[in-house]
C-alpha cells in the first residue's frame, strides 16, 4: 500500500469519527434541552363556605337534683324498704322509725286537746250566765271579768293543744321516710336498728336521672380566643345564641340525646384557672348516671367564608407555614399561608389563598418552583375522608361540583 492510499483511509476514518462525534454531541444537546416528565399530584378546589365548627371538652355528668336524704325526727330505724342502687319513685317508702314513741305522744295531745276543749266549753257556760246575771246586778262586775279571762284562757287553751296534735302528726309522718323524687338511690347509711339523731341523721341520697347536667370547665385562653375570633369575623355563634352539646360515651359513641347549654359561670375559679359552664340533656332510659366521665360536643358556632384544607396539604417550613398550588401553565407554585385552629383532620387557612384556586393534596413531597404538573381532582369523597368528616356533616367545596 502506498502513501497515498494510507492518507486517504487516515481520513476517511478520522471523518467517519468527526460525523459520529456530531451525532452524539447533538443528541445529548436535544436531551439536555427536553422539558422534565411531569409530576403527578392530587388536588383541590378552594371555596370558601360556612363550616360549623365545633368544640370538645371533658365532661362530669350531675344529676339536676342530688337529694341528700335526712331523717327529721330522733328514734330508732325501725326498717329499711327499699333497694340500694335501685331506682325508686316519688313518695316511694324507703325508711321507717319506730313509731311507737310517737304515736304515744299524738294520743296524748289528742287527750290534752279534748281536756282544754272540755275547760273551754264550761268558761264559755259560765260566761253566758255572768252575761245575764250582772245587767240585772245579780252578779258583779269583777265575776263577769273574772268569766271573760277565764274563757279567754281555755280559747287559748285549746289553740295550743290544737297545734300540739298538728306537731304531734307530723313528727309521726316524719317516721315514715320517703323518696322526694324519682331516681337512683344510693347506699343505706345507717343499719337498722340504729338510734338517729341530729349527729347521724343522713340516710341515703337520691339522684333524679332526668335532665342531667353535663358540667365541664372552659380555661381563661379558650374563652379569650373565641372572644376574639368572634370579634374579627372568624367566628360566628348560634344564631338563637343557644349551643346545642353533643356527648359522646365510652369508645366514642354518640348518645342519642343532644342537650342544651344552659349556664355559663361568670365566676372565675382561680384553683383551677377556668369558668364552669353546664349543659342540660334529658335521660329518658337512665344512660348516663352521676359523676359519669362523658366527652361532649359543642356544635352550633359556624366559621363564614372559611377555607379548609386537609393537614397534609399544608407544609411547615422555616417560621412559616406554606402550601403548594397548581399556577399557570399548570406548573407548581410556593404559597405561604397563615393558618387557624384544626377541625378534624382538617385546618382552617386564614390567609393565603382564594377562593378557585387549587391546592395540592398529595405529591407534594418532590415538588419545585415551576414544575409541571399531572392533576388530578380530590373526589368529594376522598376530601372528606381526609378532613376528617362524615358524610351528614360534610365540607362543602367546589370538588364536589
Amino acid at each position: 500500500m502506498n502513501c497515498m492510499t494510507q492518507r486517504n483511509i487516515h481520513a476517511r476514518w478520522y471523518s467517519s469519527l468527526f460525523i459520529a462525534t456530531l451525532i452524539t454531541l447533538s443528541g445529548c444537546k436535544k436531551t439536555e434541552d427536553s422539558p422534565p416528565p411531569a409530576t403527578a399530584v392530587t388536588a383541590m378546589t378552594i371555596a370558601a363556605q360556612d363550616i360549623p365548627v365545633d368544640f370538645p371538652f371533658v365532661a362530669r355528668v350531675e344529676s339536676s337534683q342530688n337529694v341528700d336524704i335526712h331523717a327529721r325526727v330522733s328514734g330508732y330505724l325501725d326498717s329499711k324498704s327499699y333497694t340500694e342502687g335501685g331506682k325508686v319513685s316519688k313518695n316511694q317508702v324507703l325508711f321507717k322509725l319506730d313509731q311507737r314513741p310517737f304515736q304515744a305522744a299524738l294520743d296524748a295531745a289528742r287527750a290534752q286537746l279534748a281536756s282544754n276543749q272540755a275547760a273551754l266549753n264550761t268558761a264559755q257556760l259560765t260566761l253566758n250566765r255572768y252575761n245575764e246575771l250582772t245587767p240585772r246586778g245579780a252578779a258583779s262586775q269583777a265575776d263577769l271579768d273574772n268569766a271573760i279571762g277565764t274563757h279567754q284562757q281555755a280559747k287559748a287553751s285549746v289553740s295550743q293543744a290544737k297545734a300540739n296534735v298538728t306537731q304531734a302528726e307530723l313528727n309521726l309522718s316524719y317516721t315514715v321516710i320517703t323518696s322526694p323524687v324519682d331516681g337512683i338511690s344510693g347506699m343505706a347509711i345507717p343499719s337498722v336498728g340504729t338510734y338517729i339523731d341530729a349527729s347521724n341523721s343522713k340516710m341515703t341520697t337520691v339522684a333524679t336521672l332526668s335532665p342531667m347536667w353535663i358540667n365541664f370547665s372552659v380555661s381563661e385562653n379558650q374563652r379569650q380566643s373565641q372572644t376574639e375570633a368572634t370579634k374579627k369575623g372568624l367566628l360566628r355563634a348560634p344564631a338563637n345564641g343557644i349551643y346545642e352539646a353533643e356527648i359522646l360515651l365510652g369508645n366514642n359513641q354518640i348518645y342519642a340525646q343532644r342537650g342544651k347549654l344552659t349556664f355559663a359561670s361568670p365566676f372565675y375559679n382561680s384553683n383551677t384557672g377556668t369558668f364552669m359552664v353546664r349543659a342540660s340533656v334529658d335521660n329518658p332510659n337512665g344512660a348516663l348516671l352521676p359523676n359519669q366521665y362523658v366527652n361532649v360536643v359543642l356544635k352550633g358556632a359556624v366559621r363564614p367564608n372559611a377555607i379548609l384544607l386537609p393537614q397534609r396539604a399544608v407544609q411547615q417550613g422555616a417560621g412559616t407555614n406554606y402550601v403548594w398550588v397548581v399556577g399557570k401553565n399548570s406548573q407548581a407554585e410556593y404559597r405561604p399561608v397563615t393558618t387557624g385552629p384544626w377541625r378534624g383532620l382538617g385546618w382552617f387557612v386564614n390567609s393565603g389563598l382564594n377562593a378557585g384556586e387549587q391546592v395540592i393534596v398529595d405529591g407534594v413531597t418532590t415538588l419545585r418552583p415551576e414544575a409541571p404538573l399531572k392533576v388530578t381532582p380530590l373526589s368529594a369523597a376522598e376530601m372528606n375522608k381526609s378532613l376528617g368528616l362524615t358524610p351528614a356533616n360534610e365540607a362543602p367545596s367546589a370538588a364536589k361540583k
